[in-house]
């Protein structure tokens, strides 16, 4: 799922759940919640081959993505801490997978550019990352995703997108 709806959808539990440490949890678990629907991702294919100029653009799109739901917590929200912590929780599992990539090898002597090359090429591989932590996150999280390879419908993916992008920003201006 796209950050934008992590984002909003955190936001929106931290604007509705008054126990902080229970809304910070809800938060975060929402996380895999949402990605237990049917949705589309950022596609990642372009790393193979070290399609840099691919990459960027893959890059930009996602920052603007998370500029986006920013901008949205900020308008619709009441604008309280929490509700900027849920939404930064609701996004944490997808920067561990990211981490998980970029953990280098114990001992790798290799250059930073070639190292880089190296982990950005085979993310679709799913390397082992020497973190048994994130490693065991990232197995954890793909299992998640078991409706990905599912025949759904673009349509769908992005029909669910939506309504919790909806749900999200009501329940953000409400409370």
């Amino acid at each position: 799922m796209i950050l934008l709806v992590h984002l909003l959808f955190g936001a929106a539990i931290g604007s509705v759940v008054k126990n902080i440490p229970l809304a910070l949890v809800l938060a975060f678990l929402s996380h895999y919640f949402l990605d237990s629907f049917p949705h589309i991702d950022y596609p990642i294919k372009n790393t193979e081959k070290n399609q840099w100029r691919a990459i960027l653009l893959g890059a930009q799109k996602v920052a603007l993505d998370f500029c986006l739901g920013v901008l949205l917590i900020l308008i619709f929200s009441n604008n309280q801490p929490v509700i900027y912590f849920c939404a930064f929780l609701a996004i944490l599992p997808d920067g561990l997978t990211v981490l998980k990539y970029l953990t280098p090898e114990p001992g790798n002597k290799t250059s930073a550019k070639s190292w880089a090359q190296k982990k950005i090429s085979a993310i679709e591989d799913s390397p082992q990352s020497r973190s048994k932590i994130l490693e065991a996150h990232y197995r954890f999280h793909q299992k998640i995703h078991f409706l990905k390879n599912k025949k759904i419908s673009n349509f769908w993916r992005v029909t669910n997108q939506i309504i919790f992008v909806v749900i999200s920003m009501v329940l953000m201006n409400k409370f």
